[in-house]
């Protein structure tokens, strides 16, 4: 009996440590904790929440029945088969995934670069007013940015073209060559974002013990060997936790940019359209809230098997290179 009455008190006094930590957590942090609250309620709120109206892909949506009361689609997968059928799913994803790529590519590789070239600058003033001036672009809207844009690219009174025309050449209809387009893409997304991911790496490499320089300058290592040899190893874990996760936004196109930049003009789509485009367009024109659904929830799918994949590269080739 005396053992069976201390084995409950044990049990009894395992049960009362759990709510114990918690209250000694909640008592020693409990500012910190009050301070995420606004952040956790606005994630829910936005990006836990909003899961719900997935089922909507799988329904015939009516607006009088609403999400719960509409009928599930006959078959219940109508709403994706009506959507792979479409020939402009697959060239929207094409286009998503190689422009998304080439600004992921571009952009790490002007970042390391003007973010190095930042780390070596001892001109304080200097070194503050190019940064702040490469981080100004971050905050200009995508409407003005397509505004920048026509004033470059129109054929009529476009700076380009004037220039072009000043040097005795014929103008050129940057708006119906849609060749062009993925390069003037990957400019503007470098001129408007280049600044903001350099700032990520600059932190990074403010964190690097200077010990490790003073070593390799007392080894002889110029300015370009410290660079390559230290700089840019120890920037390694911040490399790949950005690209991983990019690529979990690259189905995502910025819809704000294409929609500003492309807008409705058909002529660029062969090479511009992307997914968030397409899907808004086709919600647009025929109102099918449900094939709209279907194409958000294969962005999420194949974005979610991308990072997967992705992450297990990265965990294999490097060193704790993953996410998770």
């Amino acid at each position: 009996m005396s053992s069976i009455a201390s084995s409950q008190k044990s049990s009894q006094g395992k049960k009362r440590t759990i709510p114990r930590q918690v209250y000694d957590e909640v008592r020693r942090y409990g500012f910190v904790y009050l301070m995420a609250l606004p952040g956790i309620a606005l994630f829910f709120l936005f990006n836990y929440l909003p899961m719900f109206g997935i089922i909507i892909a799988f329904k015939n949506y009516n607006h009088r029945q609403g999400i719960i009361g509409s009928p599930i689609a006959d078959p219940w997968y109508n709403n994706f088969i009506y959507l792979f059928r479409n020939p402009n799913t697959y060239r929207t994803t094409m286009n998503t995934l190689t422009l998304n790529f080439m600004f992921m590519v571009v952009g790490t590789i002007f970042a390391l670069l003007f973010s190095l070239s930042l780390n070596e600058i001892k001109i304080r003033i200097f070194k503050r007013t190019a940064q702040s001036i490469s981080f100004l672009p971050y905050f200009v809207s995508w409407i003005i940015v397509s505004v920048f844009c026509y004033s470059l690219f129109s054929e009529s009174a476009g700076a380009l073209n004037r220039i072009l025309v000043n040097m005795g050449r014929e103008k050129i209809p940057w708006y119906s060559t849609p060749e062009v387009w993925p390069f003037i893409l990957a400019i503007i997304h470098v001129w408007k974002m280049g600044g903001y991911n350099s700032v990520l790496y600059l932190a990074s490499l403010a964190g690097i013990d200077p010990s490790y320089y003073e070593a390799a300058r007392i080894d002889g290592a110029n300015r370009l060997h410290m660079a390559y040899y230290i700089s840019l190893p120890m920037l390694l874990p911040t490399i790949l936790t950005l690209n991983l996760l990019a690529v979990g936004r690259i189905l995502n196109a910025d819809f704000g940019f294409f929609y500003g930049v492309i807008g409705d003009n058909a002529l660029l789509f062969p090479t511009s359209d992307v997914l968030n485009t397409f899907i808004y367009r086709s919600l647009r024109q025929l109102g099918d809230i449900g094939m709209a659904s279907a194409g958000g929830f294969y962005q999420s799918v194949i974005a979610a098997i991308l990072v997967l994949i992705t992450n297990f590269v990265a965990n294999k080739f490097f060193d704790n290179g993953g996410l998770f």
